[in-house]
Formats: structure tokens, sequence, C-alpha cells
């Protein structure tokens, strides 16, 4: 009797940059397994590039850099205290350089992100590989970086619409700019301790971390479990620095 013939299993059908994006909101992990196919990242990064140099722009139009600085030095009261007690001219020219600075750094915020995606792919990276002995690659852990942030659009969206009909213009902070954070409703006299711990505690930056641990389960066959520590794990310690550089500078 002959023996039956051994069916190898079925590859998914590889999926168009269209579908990888509507997938990561109906489907993510058939978008993440796609990645073990093709580990392009583009697409995502022009959306994310896109809606956050529009958000900018509304910032700038809107609110203003100085009133962001303005804003953001209203939350550090011993900041406030070394402008404060500068001369009115040198004072001045510390604003004006701030401001500077500031809305070159956030033009240049696509940029960044994707520096600082590839340094989180890293980091997640050697954690995966030398502490979980995880089969992975970093140009598929890279590409499923790029890809989970898009998930944070509604949220610019949302900042872009707080900004354009002015009604939070007074208190307006770049971390602050939805409502979805906890820290938002944190006012300039409350706890910096508490916003620091509060602000990164919102659905849309949960949520992207979730896919950031069902990304890894997918391109790497790392179980869920591990995937979630991981992930969770570094995003608690950052929550941590986060707290402890607030004691410090509050």
């Amino acid at each position: 009797m002959a023996a039956s013939a051994v069916v190898p299993p079925q590859e998914p059908a590889p999926l168009s940059e269209a579908q990888r994006l509507v997938d990561t909101f109906i489907a993510p992990s058939k978008t993440f397994t796609d990645f073990r196919r093709n580990a392009s990242w583009w697409a995502p990064f022009l959306i994310i590039a896109v809606v956050s140099l529009s958000f900018i722009y509304v910032v700038d139009q809107k609110v203003g850099f100085r009133k962001v600085v303005e804003n953001q030095i209203q939350l550090q009261p011993k900041r406030a205290a070394q402008l404060e007690s500068l001369p009115a001219d040198q004072r001045e020219k510390n604003m004006a350089l701030q401001v500077t600075i500031t809305k070159i750094i956030s033009y240049f915020v696509p940029a960044i992100a994707l520096i600082l995606y590839a340094l989180f792919a890293g980091i997640l990276f050697l954690t995966l590989k030398f502490g979980t002995s995880a089969d992975i690659k970093y140009k598929h852990l890279f590409a499923a970086d790029c890809v989970h942030p898009v998930a944070g659009v509604a949220e610019g969206a949302t900042g872009d619409s707080v900004a354009s009909c002015g009604s939070q213009w007074r208190r307006f902070q770049y971390r602050e700019s939805s409502g979805y954070e906890s820290g938002y409703f944190i006012g300039p006299d409350g706890s910096a301790v508490l916003r620091a711990l509060l602000t990164p505690l919102d659905v849309i930056t949960l949520w992207t971390l979730v896919l950031t641990a069902i990304g890894i389960t997918c391109i790497s066959k790392t179980k869920r479990g591990t995937a979630f520590a991981v992930v969770f794990g570094w995003y608690v310690l950052v929550l941590l620095v986060r707290v402890a550089l607030a004691a410090a500078t509050s």
C-alpha cells in the first residue's frame, strides 16, 4: 500500500501594505506574521510621519511654541525658579533659545521617532535573544515596532482637534494633548510625581504595548506570556525612571 502523501502546511497569502495597515486594527496577528515574509516598514512610518507633522503644524499655528515652553516650565518649579532669578534680558534670551530648540526638535519628530523605534527594537532584540533564547531577527522586530504606533494615529488626530479648537491652549502639553492620558486631568499645581506616573497610563499606549507583545509572538514563536513580560517589564522600568526624574526636578 502506497504511503499517503505528506501535504506541507499552506503558507498564508501575502498581504499588501494596505492590508497590513487595516489588519493592524482588526487582525494584528496577520500583519505581524506577514513580516516574516517581508519586513517592509515604510508605509506605516509614512502615515505616522504625516500625522505627527500635521499635529505639530497645528500646535505651531494655534498654540505657539513659546506657550508650549511656558507650560512645560510651569510644571517644573525648580526650573521656573531658576529662570525667574535671571535678569530680564537673560531670561528672554533663555526663553527664545528654548523656544527655538523646541520648535526644531518638534519638526524633526518623525526622524527622532525612527531612531527611537530602532533603539527600542534593539533593546527588545537583545532581551529576547539573550534573555529568553528566542529565535528572532532584528529586521522583523524593527518592522513590527514601526507598525504598532499606527494605533496612535487616533491620538494624534484627537490632539489636532484639541489644539485647533483652542479650548485647552492655556495648559497645552505634548504629552497630555488628547485627553486620553490620566495625567491630563492633573492641573499645573498638582503633583509632578503623580502626573509622571499617570500620563503614560493611557489606552493608546497600553494598546501599542499589547500589539508589540503580540508582534513578538508572531515573528519569533515566543510564548505569549514571555513576550508580555518582556514588553511590560521594560515599560514599568521606564515609568519608574520617569517618576524618579519628576521627583528630582519638582
